[in-house]
């Protein structure tokens, strides 16, 4: 669905001859997903200049970027008339390169959050010729991607945005990962070569524990126990359509992410955003600790809205993101 020259360009593949990971490996003829909106906008050497990039949930895909759209509208701060916003399926998810979708199962290569950032970049680079980024939005394990970018490359973008996230996976996180990851090894058929039911059926339980951490303790106190039972299901149902090679993989990039000795590399300027409920992520351990570990950071906390099941959060602090925005433009026009 490419247009060129067009505002929108909807769901896409690309092909990279070949990635190599951190690993020394190196796969071939890549595939990897992506959607762009908005209008690019050019520098004088002929350089895409406003591109924003949105990296995605646990559980997420290209798609997920739907979760910003009060966001995108004319006026909002991120207008689609003003930046050119490209989300991409990352390294290690389905429809992108992945153990599921090479057919590599067990025998894909191991990959590092440093990896997904740059299968992204690697990708930028080669569709469409960006070797800078205007900025980097996230949520939740995206916000590991936005970090370990602005760690490792601090050059290549002005800001980022980080919502419901961590700079490290440690304590109860390190559990939950732990548990996840015992679950999948206890099982003798990860290594057959034969998709079997028990394998499904191990999705349940890692689905059912991964749902206790997706609202926030303020939402599912005011959930009956009928509603949590129905919302479980349907969650863990969703839930079954992810592969277990795809899943185990992805938990062990997750369970040696840790940039927290790093940070101080960020010169991007950095918006934090969080719930002062979020079961998950908590402003005590995850956000303010910021404060003294990013130069140019800016925390926003807030109050989750108890009818909202729909994972926007970020609309609830949209005058926040707007000054914010002014903030970047008005610093880099000067």
């Amino acid at each position: 669905m490419y247009r060129d020259n067009d505002a929108f360009i909807g769901y896409d593949k690309f092909i990279l001859d070949k990635f190599e990971f951190e690993s020394g490996r190196v796969l071939e003829n890549v595939e990897i997903e992506y959607s762009a909106r908005g209008t690019p906008k050019y520098d004088e050497d002929g350089n895409i200049c406003n591109a924003l990039v949105y990296c995605h949930t646990f559980n997420g895909n290209y798609s997920s970027v739907d979760y910003i759209h009060k966001l995108v509208a004319e006026g909002k701060p991120f207008d689609l008339n003003e930046f050119y916003i490209i989300s991409t399926t990352s390294l290690g998810f389905p429809e992108s390169c992945s153990p599921s979708t090479t057919g590599l199962k067990h025998n894909f290569p191991k990959y590092t959050i440093k990896d997904k950032v740059n299968f992204k970049r690697q990708f930028l680079r080669e569709k469409f010729g960006i070797e800078k980024v205007y900025g980097i939005i996230s949520k939740g394990v995206g916000g590991y991607d936005a970090y370990t970018w602005a760690c490792e490359y601090p050059d290549e973008m002005k800001f980022i945005m980080v919502a419901g996230s961590c700079f490290k996976t440690n304590g109860y996180r390190y559990v939950v990962s732990k548990c996840m990851e015992s679950i999948i090894e206890s099982s003798d058929d990860f290594y057959s070569e034969i998709y079997s039911d028990s394998l499904s059926r191990m999705m349940v339980s890692i689905n059912r524990l991964l749902y206790s951490n997706y609202f926030s303790k303020k939402i599912f106190s005011n959930l009956s126990n009928d509603q949590i039972d129905v919302l479980m299901d349907d969650f863990v149902d969703e839930g079954l359509f992810v592969d277990i090679y795809d899943f185990k993989l992805r938990n062990d990039a997750v369970l040696e992410y840790d940039v927290e000795d790093k940070l101080k590399n960020i010169k991007a300027e950095t918006l934090v955003i969080s719930s002062n409920d979020d079961m998950y992520y908590t402003p005590e351990f995850d956000v303010m600790p910021l404060n003294d570990l990013i130069e140019n950071v800016t925390i926003v906390t807030f109050e989750s809205d108890i009818t909202n099941i729909n994972y926007d959060d970020e609309a609830i602090v949209e005058k926040e993101i707007a000054e914010f925005m002014d903030k970047v433009k008005n610093k880099n026009s000067s």
